[in-house]
C-alpha cells in the first residue's frame, strides 16, 4: 500500500487504451487497488475534493477503477452496457488536469458491470453524479480526458474561478433528452 503521485496531462500513460485484467486475483492487482484507494484518500485530504480514481492515473496501465461515494467501490474490467435518454452538462474535474474544469455532456443515467475484487460478477444502475463519475473514470480505461469532450463556447474555467464568479450554481445542469440534429430520442 502505497500512495503514488498522479500522472498529469502529457504523460502518454493517459492516452493508452488499458488491458483487460485477466486473473483478478493477481497480487499486482491487490496492490494497484489498494494504492488507488491510499491514493485517492491521501488526495481527498490534501485538496478537499475528490470521488475516484482509475489505474493509469497511478501509472499501472490496467482496467481498474476507484470511487469513493455511497460506498468505497473497487471496479475491475468496468464497462457501461446501457446509457439512458437523458442526458446532462457538468463541470467535470479531474487530478490529472489539476484545477482546470471542462464542461462535458454525460448521461444522466448508465448500467455498468464490473468484477470485484473477490472475481464476483456486479452489475450498478447509477444515475446522476454517479453516473458522471463512472463515465469519467473508464473514460481514462481508453485513454480519454475531460479535455477531449469540451461543451458549449466557454467549456473550461479554472477552479478558483469557478469558485470565484459562479459559486451559486452547481455542478450539474438538470438532465434533458437526447438528441440528434434537433429530434429527441427516445
Amino acid at each position: 500500500m502505497a500512495i503514488r503521485p498522479v500522472r498529469l496531462l502529457g504523460d502518454p500513460i493517459l492516452r493508452a487504451r488499458c488491458e483487460l485484467v485477466n486473473n483478478v486475483r493477481s497480487p499486482a492487482v491487490r496492490v494497484v487497488a489498494d494504492d488507488l484507494q491510499d491514493t485517492l484518500r491521501h488526495l481527498k485530504e490534501q485538496h478537499g475534493w475528490g470521488r475516484g480514481l482509475s489505474a493509469p492515473q497511478i501509472g499501472a496501465p490496467m482496467r481498474i477503477v476507484y470511487v469513493e461515494t455511497d460506498e468505497p467501490r473497487i471496479m475491475i474490467n468496468p464497462e457501461i452496457q446501457d446509457i439512458g435518454t437523458y442526458d446532462f452538462l457538468v463541470w467535470d474535474d479531474c487530478f490529472s488536469v489539476p484545477d482546470l474544469l471542462v464542461q462535458v455532456q454525460r448521461a444522466y443515467h448508465i448500467q455498468v458491470t464490473y468484477t470485484d475484487l473477490a472475481g464476483k460478477s456486479q452489475t450498478i444502475q447509477a444515475e446522476g453524479e454517479l453516473a458522471e463519475l463512472l463515465q469519467h473514470e473508464i473514460d481514462h480505461l481508453d485513454g480519454v480526458l475531460n479535455v477531449d469532450r469540451p461543451v458549449g463556447l466557454d467549456p473550461f474555467c479554472f477552479r478558483e474561478e469557478r469558485k470565484k464568479n459562479y459559486a451559486d450554481q452547481g455542478r450539474c445542469s438538470e438532465p434533458t433528452p437526447r438528441t440528434l440534429t434537433g429530434v429527441a430520442v427516445t
